[in-house]
């Protein structure tokens, strides 16, 4: 039998998107040899260019991209897949891009399935959300977004196979973000300034370059709204309850040229917060939802450190998943996922679900 060709439409070439490559690349003799898969990149795009390849892709691509991507529009792949012919469609949204999901529809409505590690197309307006949907179900078509939630982990996977096998869930709680993480837990532990833990993150990659941006936790709130649709709320980002890192007029212009001092501006409020904690209590920065009080939450707390999320070190997330068949015991899901060969990789593993979904289909026409 010829092995399953997967032709894949790459949208972003930036840390995520060039892992995603280069781990394709790196096993693509073993996806052939064991898996009867051959991945190919037909169209590899960044914001602006587009690199159309007819003959698969070598290891040169990037050389290739510099020297041969133009500009292009979202009808010239749509174009192009149809006069090459193409079948076995994946788009891959390797992006943070709002524009790109007003795309989703029309890409599966022209025969793509779609992996994506961008929360936008989940957090807009429940319409979109419930009209991609519609259109995946009449199309025939599948929609993976581990990625956006998790990179690495497991942890839409786990919740949508309780939640489709009758099991009742009834709150999922836990440290969504990794800079988060890192600050609190040290801050929690160590005679150290917030403002310095900031700074840290923001050395150590964990935070972007002005970790306020952190601070305005929308990440935590995105990935905890996409976990609640899934588990049936038809919840909005503006129904997320969230409690803002920010310190009053963070963002006053005049307080912006130094970010430096804006980040010292914290120490005080949260020094009073930490020494507040009795003694067996840490502070963390937890995304939660309560199905019983249908209501999803960004929130500080404080949390016992005997507890999994109370015992967190380093840049680890952690994510409990209560149960009504196990009240007291939750699941718990616990690593570092989110760097960009995880999140490449968490892509890769939706890849490969789909090419088998496609080889039983083949095996059941043949």
């Amino acid at each position: 039998m010829s092995a399953i060709r997967i032709n894949i439409v790459l949208f972003g070439i930036g840390n995520v998107g060039s892992k995603l490559i280069s781990q394709i690349l790196e096993s693509q003799k073993f996806f052939l040899e064991k898996r009867n898969i051959e991945l190919r990149f037909p169209v590899i795009t960044n914001s602006t260019l587009a690199f159309f390849e007819k003959d698969g892709i070598a290891n040169q691509w990037e050389a290739d991209f510099r020297r041969s991507a133009f500009p292009y529009t979202f009808g010239d792949i749509i174009s192009y897949v149809q006069e090459q012919q193409l079948d076995n469609l994946i788009a891959i949204d390797a992006t943070n891009s709002d524009t790109l999901i007003k795309n989703y529809i029309s890409l599966v409505q022209n025969g793509f399935d779609i992996v994506s590690a961008n929360k936008n197309a989940n957090t807009v307006h429940i319409d979109f959300y419930k009209e991609l949907r519609r259109n995946l179900k009449k199309f025939d078509k599948t929609f993976h977004y581990g990625a956006s939630v998790s990179g690495g982990l497991p942890i839409l996977d786990t919740i949508r196979d309780l939640y489709l096998s009758g099991e009742e869930i009834t709150k999922v709680r836990g440290v969504f973000s990794e800079s988060l993480s890192y600050i609190f837990n040290r801050f929690s532990r160590e005679d150290v300034s917030f403002s310095t833990l900031l700074e840290e993150a923001e050395k150590l990659k964990l935070a972007p370059s002005d970790s306020r941006l952190d601070l305005a936790t929308a990440e935590v709130a995105e990935k905890v709204l996409i976990l609640a649709r899934e588990l049936g709320l038809e919840a909005d980002y503006t129904d997320v309850r969230i409690n803002s890192l920010h310190y009053p007029n963070a963002n006053h212009p005049q307080l912006k040229p130094d970010s430096t001092i804006q980040k010292k501006l914290l120490d005080s409020s949260y020094q009073v917060a930490k020494l507040s904690q009795s003694r067996s209590r840490v502070l963390r920065y937890i995304g939660e939802i309560d199905l019983k009080e249908k209501t999803v939450e960004a929130k500080l707390v404080s949390e016992s450190e005997v507890t999994p999320i109370g015992q967190l070190n380093g840049a680890t997330t952690l994510v409990e998943i209560y149960t009504g068949s196990n009240p007291d015991n939750p699941i718990v899901i616990q690593g570092s996922g989110t760097e960009s060969s995880s999140i490449a990789r968490s892509i890769l593993k939706d890849i490969l679900k789909i090419a088998e979904q496609v080889k039983v289909r083949e095996a059941v026409w043949a």
